[in-house]
C-alpha cells in the first residue's frame, strides 16, 4: 500500500488504526538510536531516514537528486516493513542481527535482502 503523505505524521495518520501505535513505537526506537546527522522525512512514499545533501551532496548514486537513503519503514498490505540498508551492506552486521533477533522477538525472523517484515503486530 502506498500513501500520499507530505510529512511523517501525515503518513501515520493515513495508515490503519491498529498500525498507528506500533509504527509510532518503531519510529521512537529509530529516532532514539539514529546517529547524529541523519534526517527523517518522506522518501519513496515511506517514512525515511537518510543522509541529507548538506552532509553528502552527491546524493543517492541511482538518483543524485535524492538524499542517500539509510532506513525506511512502511505500512504494507500484510505487514509493517523496516528496510535497513546497513543490515545487508555488511555481512558481520547481518550475522549479528540474525543471531540477536530471536533474543528480542518470539516470532521467526521474516526477512528479505534489506526488508524485515512484521506480520504479527
Amino acid at each position: 500500500m502506498q500513501y500520499e503523505a507530505a510529512t511523517v505524521e501525515d503518513y501515520i495518520d493515513q495508515i490503519p488504526e491498529e498500525r498507528k501505535a506500533p509504527m509510532r513505537k518503531l519510529r521512537k526506537v529509530i529516532l532514539d538510536n539514529l546517529p547524529k546527522g541523519f534526517e527523517e522525512g518522506i522518501q519513496y512514499k515511506m517514512i525515511g531516514y537518510y543522509v541529507p545533501h548538506s552532509k553528502y551532496p552527491d546524493g543517492y548514486h541511482c538518483n543524485p537528486e535524492e538524499p542517500l537513503p539509510f532506513m525506511s519503514m512502511a505500512s504494507q498490505k500484510n505487514s509493517i516493513n523496516l528496510y535497513h540498508s546497513g543490515v545487508y551492506a555488511d555481512k558481520n552486521i547481518l550475522d549479528w542481527f540474525v543471531s540477536e533477533f530471536p533474543k528480542h522477538n518470539k516470532r521467526k525472523l521474516d526477512m528479505g535482502k534489506s526488508c524485515i517484515r512484521f506480520k504479527h503486530i
